[in-house]
């Protein structure tokens, strides 16, 4: 008996560090848990603070969202122009022909899609040479973002062409060209400094109601990488084909493809007019200065070496805006223009896009702190007539 109590004792005696041991690691366990907890919880609540700052408002100018759902129709109409100057004069304008886009959205908060489709062409086109555009814009109290993809397909036409004096060049006006090929990927970001009163989201994506007038300042930075593609041979054939013979391209250009990268600080100021109950008027310009090197490649048989260049250059993004929202329905207008230029000695050109939209939708799905006050008007109303 003695023995095995002498046993029982050793065992104890050596499983008790092990066992000690084992709950120094479970409290130890327990208290990195409680700290991840705490990290999560820390982060959780950080995130929020920051979502409450994107939409912080003074709420005596603007009227936040009353509704978690909406529906949108809309039509979108893009034009593009593109201009191509010579060192000697020479000036081409090519752009294509106005496009229109119809299709539905669905917006849920913050998040707003939708698909439109071509009304002219409803039917797939798996031709690669058509255009592929991508445009998003997103729009909160304290800052916006603009995000551009475009890739055009090969439906130019010329609108201007200046070859040099006393040459008569009518008869390549509105004449196709498909030698050019232009592709923009960009990003653009801006912070609104009056956005406690300023609402941009009011004039843009009607997810909140601008009440009194009010404007701010608007600061961004931006990065564009743009390409430009040329046939330059095949506009020269165009030229054989409807002008004389001894009329030619001049050197600067004559080059295949460009390719630059545009990266601007910007500072403007945009505009809340509210003229009228439940109307508002938006509209905001932002020069940029922007600064562009590239490198692109002319035909050596005319310039012998590569052509580079590093400079300084303004661009320019504009807005305008109609807006009649009520809160549970809005309908309106609005525009948003862009702008690059560059310039080299021998080659400079300018390119304008942008994009009118006509749109009509609904909110539903009242937001719980609404409902209480819409039954209360409702009530109030009732007593009144009654």
């Amino acid at each position: 008996m003695r023995i095995s109590r002498f046993i029982l004792f050793i065992s104890i005696f050596t499983m008790l560090p092990l066992v000690i041991s084992a709950q120094e690691r479970g409290d130890s366990v327990k208290n990195d848990s409680v700290k991840n907890r705490s990290f999560l919880k820390g982060l959780a609540h950080a995130t929020l603070n920051v979502i409450k700052a994107f939409n912080d408002y003074d709420t005596a100018y603007i009227e936040p969202q009353h509704y978690n759902y909406a529906l949108m129709i809309q039509n979108t109409s893009t034009y593009e122009r593109y201009e191509l100057d010579s060192k000697s004069g020479q000036l081409i304008v090519l752009s294509p022909n106005l496009t229109n886009k119809v299709g539905p959205y669905f917006g849920w908060r913050w998040i707003f899609l939708g698909y439109t489709f071509d009304i002219k062409n409803i039917s797939i086109n798996t031709n690669n040479s058509v255009k592929k555009e991508f445009e998003l814009s997103l729009y909160s109290s304290l800052f916006g973002i603009d995000f551009v993809y475009r890739r055009t397909g090969n439906d130019y036409k010329i609108r201007s062409i200046n070859l040099g004096e006393n040459i008569n060049t009518k008869s390549l006006i509105d004449m196709p060209f498909k030698g050019i090929n232009v592709g923009i990927t960009g990003i653009n970001v801006y912070y609104i400094f009056n956005h406690h009163r300023f609402s941009y989201p009011a004039a843009f994506s009607q997810s909140t109601c601008q009440k009194k007038s009010a404007g701010s300042l608007i600061g961004g930075i931006s990065y564009t990488k743009h390409s430009i593609s040329l046939d330059h041979q095949n506009l020269q054939s165009m030229i054989d084909d409807k002008l004389p013979s001894t009329v030619k391209l001049d050197s600067g250009l004559m080059f295949n493809k460009v390719e630059y990268v545009d990266v601007s600080v910007s500072l403007g100021y945009a505009y809340n007019y509210v003229f009228a109950r439940n109307w508002l008027l938006s509209a905001s310009l932002s020069p940029a200065l922007a600064y562009k090197y590239s490198a692109g490649n002319l035909d050596e048989k005319y310039s012998g070496k590569e052509f580079s260049f590093r400079n300084f250059n303004f661009d320019l993004i504009s807005r305008v805006g109609i807006v009649w929202n009520n809160i549970k329905w809005y309908g309106g207008m609005s525009a948003i223009v862009h702008s690059y230029n560059y310039n080299k000695s021998q080659f400079s050109t300018s390119n304008l896009f942008g994009s009118i939209n006509l749109y009509f939708g609904v909110n539903f799905d009242l937001r719980k702190n609404y409902q209480k006050t819409s039954k209360q008007r409702k009530t109030s109303i009732r007593k009144l007539y009654n």
